[in-house]
């Protein structure tokens, strides 16, 4: 009973937090590493990206780290994206739960551009250098139940962003909860807050120049280095809270609802929904809507379908994952994912 209140309590807190009045400015683009911000999994994203209190695979390390501690078996996914101007996202992640001790795992995001010509103004059609865009992070996530109803999981992560001869890391952590009620058929409550670390600052060989120093000093010349000092920049941090239930439960047929809550430091509140109909656990379609009353926002509307071999096989599962995402003036967005669980 006073972990239920304990939950009550965190919950009005970070509400109270949540409804706050808006700022009148957003702070979009006030923060470094944006690549954190896209989520991966096609059954995810393709709910919406509502996905905090679902969290059912080994994406979960992204979006709640406490749903690998129900996770029943070793897990891996992998999962592609072509994401917004000809950028490929890539994600990959193994879950490996070790009975009593709790449950591991290890992620790897990472976004990258295609070589690009190197032009100046003296030479637009280039200078014959290449140059390209890298952005990656790696997780190390530990999550646990401490009862049947309650799991909480941790992740530490090395951040790194670098763009020809410049880069700049940082370090940072996410923290998640997940609780199962008797509300509304077994109603599940999450919440999670990502990329709380240190700032990031450019460094590298880019940012040195020459130049003469004072020209009446005796000696001087016109190759003496300095360093641009840079600033710093802020992680995209990100509390989400949400809540899903069964809707509809029987022996072939499950239909799934989801809503999310998002509160990030760089822009307005949103919210998520999604739902996703299986039939036998084994064939799914699955559709949602991200960032509803985001103001400004692009977009949102997302479907997809998945299919997983537990009807064939008994050891081990199989399943394929799509999502589409409409990204309004933008590209449209596909997301290609696959995992076995064994």
């Amino acid at each position: 009973m006073k972990k239920c209140h304990l939950i009550v309590l965190m919950i009005f807190i970070f509400g109270s937090v949540y409804i706050r009045p808006q700022s009148s400015v957003s702070k979009v683009g006030t923060t470094a590493a944006a690549f954190l911000e896209i989520g991966p999994g096609g059954t995810a994203v393709a709910m919406g990206n509502a996905f905090v209190s679902r969290a059912n695979d080994a994406t979960a390390l992204y979006w709640n780290a406490a749903g690998i501690a129900l996770l029943p078996k070793n897990e891996v996914n992998v999962a592609h994206t072509n994401w917004i101007g000809e950028t490929a996202y890539d994600y990959a992640a193994l879950v490996i739960p070790l009975e009593s001790f709790g449950t591991i795992g290890l992620s790897f995001t990472s976004l990258s551009t295609g070589d690009m010509k190197v032009t100046t103004v003296d030479m637009p059609e280039g200078t014959g250098e290449y140059f390209n865009a890298n952005d990656l992070a790696l997780g190390l996530s530990y999550g646990r139940k401490l009862t049947e109803r309650f799991s909480i999981g941790i992740t530490a992560k090395y951040i790194q962003q670098s763009i020809w001869h410049m880069s700049a890391s940082a370090f940072a952590i996410d923290a998640g909860t997940m609780f199962k009620t008797d509300l509304f058929g077994g109603m599940v409550i999450g919440a999670s807050i990502s990329n709380f670390g240190t700032a990031m600052t450019l460094s590298g060989r880019d940012g040195r120049k020459y130049d003469r120093v004072d020209a009446t000093i005796e000696g001087s010349n016109e190759q003496i280095p300095y360093d641009i000092e840079l600033d710093s920049w802020s992680l995209p941090l990100l509390f989400r809270i949400g809540v899903s239930t069964d809707a509809i439960k029987t022996n072939n047929f499950r239909v799934t609802i989801a809503a999310d809550a998002l509160h990030p430091n760089n822009n307005y509140e949103s919210l998520n929904v999604g739902t996703e109909i299986a039939y036998l656990e084994s064939f799914y379609i699955r559709g949602g809507y991200s960032s509803l009353f985001l103001k400004d926002s692009e977009g949102g509307l997302s479907f997809g379908i998945g299919v997983n071999s537990k009807m064939f096989f008994s050891d081990a599962e199989v399943r394929f994952d799509y999502a589409y995402r409409n990204f309004g003036r933008l590209n449209d967005v596909h997301t290609f994912s696959a995992g076995i669980r064994f």
